[in-house]
């Protein structure tokens, strides 16, 4: 009997450490996932504020032109998803792909050349500021800051290292039923 006493013990400690270690695992998954790591750009773009939405609900909003291919859009997104974390409940952050081109009426009325474009749009949907190009977080920071609260934009007009981008003509859909709408 106490070596069927021994190995049950056994078995029992066993089965403790795995349990044990189930939960140490899930825990450590838990933590990593819901971490306040900064989303990547496809993520963000995922969570972002669909632009019909932030038409109608009266909030000021940052349009974002983007293309996942654009480097500098890429070494942004860790600041911006930080900001966007930070200002959530009080811009409205709209990412609209170039390379999409139901968004080419928003490309030409917003004079969409290069990339990342950034327009601060007040409650109204008036442009009160664009930024292109690479931007310090900063500055990203200040002029959400005064947008959230209907304030003059401290940096109005700037431009930093972009990807161009090819002529909105060139974007247009093709006739040819071999492109697949691109």
């Amino acid at each position: 009997m106490g070596a069927a006493t021994a190995a049950s013990g056994q078995r029992l400690r066993n089965f403790v450490i795995a349990v044990v270690a189930i939960l140490i695992s899930l825990a450590l998954f838990s933590a990593l996932r819901n971490s306040n790591h900064p989303l990547t750009l496809a993520e963000q773009a995922e969570h972002a504020t669909p632009w019909e939405e932030a038409q109608v609900n009266g909030k000021p909003t940052l349009l974002e032109f983007y293309a996942n291919w654009c480097s500098t859009c890429r070494s942004m997104a860790k600041d911006l998803g930080e900001l966007k974390a930070q200002y959530r409940d009080r811009v409205n952050f709209v990412m609209l792909n170039v390379d999409n081109t139901k968004w080419l009426p928003e490309i030409e009325r917003f004079n969409v050349d290069g990339i990342p474009h950034f327009v601060f749009l007040n409650r109204q949907l008036e442009p009160q500021a664009v930024a292109i190009g690479h931007q310090p977080k900063e500055v990203m920071a200040q002029n959400l800051e005064a947008l959230a609260n209907n304030l003059p934009l401290p940096y109005g007009q700037l431009t930093g290292e972009m990807s161009q981008l090819p002529s909105p003509l060139a974007r247009q859909r093709s006739d040819d039923p071999r492109s697949h709408g691109g």
